[in-house]
């Protein structure tokens, strides 16, 4: 008798149902998303896998010798499949930033209410965005999917040339920046997380963008970096108040991710590497104690690079920079007067000279962190640190002050150490290879795409971490 009473029961629900495919409908979850979610959204992504410190993401301040680590020796000797990392960074760029910032562009002729010309300048902040990003693709891995990524038609997209790719980038910041009128409005400054909605803060990150994708690829090709540098250094950068900064609060999930990865967290995987607090303790370099606390004992002692440290003896990450509503930055005006002291260096025709921007960009740095303009004219007239006197050539000067300055911004630091050359650091003694170059593609392309992995892997030398990247030479 149940069986029948429940037979009839659930006839009559079918019975009172149209179409019982209704029942898989979404009635809670929006189908689709407006552009500038979707730009916000890709450039938060952005901001917080490159300002992480988890170790299954980004490993850069390692690499660098910037940190060190207490109990897990990995990816201080140079281990990056264990955890499978290169997947992560790759998952995260073409997944979480690329493709929201594709389908924000596919969106925004459709935005109602919006002006044209507001249309037309979305259009080019978000291609700028994607030249971000595509570009820290190309100088982690080489060839990557770039003319017929994004594709949901092309599930095994062919890896394009990592040199053509830049030529391209190269082309669209310039189409970008011609396609911007600051007399329109672009996203709402509620929209907007990095410059609040301003066109000519976007101008100006334009031309510094192409700055430093010139200047990446200069010893590859130094016509055209010259000639790129030279046309965008009057418009680009003039001071820290146009840095691109991205804000954190002191609210989740809206808060700086090196406060959860540390605090909330409550681990005690990183210290202060001592490559770093050697050479910070050697300069008297004023941002020690803005970059670091010290160890229990209240001395600035690093760790050694690759082996296991005990956290209490060591320095480590300091207050300032595990702040719950400590920001990010995306690109600066100390990086970019670096690059312009290394222009004058290379005979482009830029104006001041190579130390004054040097100078700039060691203040800017300074005064970020928090330092007086004191603590900058004695930094600066020590003769280690002094344009004139310090050792080495202009790689080595630029390169060592660079690295120091571009603390908390491991990939960005990795990227000049690589091309710069400088400071030397001493790979670990248990390292399981060469310093590494570039990261290996990740287990999905090798299992999923593997015909263009395998020719995009011959075409850069091997799929090494010791191969170099075309811009690279040295």
């Amino acid at each position: 008798m149940k069986k029948i009473l429940l037979s009839i029961s659930l006839l009559s629900l079918v019975a009172c149902t149209k179409n019982i495919s209704d029942y898989n409908d979404q009635t809670k979850q929006a189908s689709s998303a407006p552009a500038p979610t979707l730009f916000s959204n890709a450039v938060r992504n952005l901001t917080d896998v490159l300002t992480s410190s988890n170790v299954n993401t980004n490993v850069y301040r390692l690499v660098i010798q910037h940190w060190a680590t207490t109990t897990y020796t990995d990816e201080p000797n140079y281990d990056f499949t264990t955890r499978n990392i290169p997947q992560r960074w790759w998952t995260v760029m073409y997944k979480d930033v690329l493709a929201d910032l594709a389908e924000c562009k596919k969106q925004i002729p459709s935005s109602a209410g919006v002006t044209a010309g507001a249309k037309a300048n979305q259009n080019a902040i978000a291609d700028l965005m994607q030249v971000y990003t595509y570009s820290v693709l190309v100088n982690t891995f080489g060839n990557v999917p770039y003319s017929k990524a994004l594709n949901s038609d092309n599930l095994f997209p062919v890896y394009d040339d990592a040199k053509t790719i830049y030529a391209d980038l190269m082309a669209r910041v310039d189409a970008d920046i011609a396609a911007m009128n600051t007399a329109e409005k672009g996203f709402d400054a509620n929209q907007d997380l990095v410059y609040g909605g301003s066109i000519t803060a976007w101008i100006k990150f334009a031309n510094s963008l192409k700055i430093r994708l010139a200047m990446t690829t200069a010893d590859d090709d130094n016509g055209k970096a010259k000639t790129a540098i030279e046309a965008a250094d009057a418009k680009a950068f003039a001071s820290a108040t146009d840095n691109a900064l991205f804000k954190y609060y002191s609210v989740t999930p809206n808060n700086n991710p090196i406060w959860t990865d540390l605090v909330q967290s409550k681990r005690q995987d990183f210290i202060a590497a001592n490559t770093l607090v050697d050479k910070m303790n050697a300069l008297s370099d004023p941002r020690l104690k803005q970059y670091l606390k010290p160890n229990d004992a209240g001395q600035y002692v690093g760790g050694i690079d690759g082996a296991t440290n005990t956290f209490s003896l060591f320095a480590k990450a300091s207050d300032k920079m595990v702040a719950m509503d400590f920001p990010a930055l995306l690109l600066d005006y100390s990086e970019i007067e670096f690059y312009r002291a290394e222009a004058i260096e290379r005979g482009y025709t830029v104006s001041g000279t190579a130390a004054e921007h040097y100078n700039n960009a060691i203040a800017a740095s300074i005064l970020y962190w928090g330092g007086t303009t004191t603590d900058v004219a004695t930094y600066l007239a020590r003769p280690d640190v002094a344009y004139a006197t310090a050792a080495g050539n202009y790689k080595q000067k630029i390169g060592t002050q660079k690295w120091l300055a571009l603390y908390n911004r491991g990939y960005e630091a990795w990227t000049e150490l690589r091309r710069l050359d400088f400071p030397v650091i001493t790979p670990p003694t248990t390292a399981k290879s060469g310093f590494p170059n570039r990261f290996t593609y990740p287990t999905n392309e090798q299992t999923l795409n593997n015909k263009n992995y395998t020719a995009a892997a011959a075409a850069i030398g091997g799929d090494k971490v010791e191969v170099k990247l075309f811009w690279d030479k040295f």
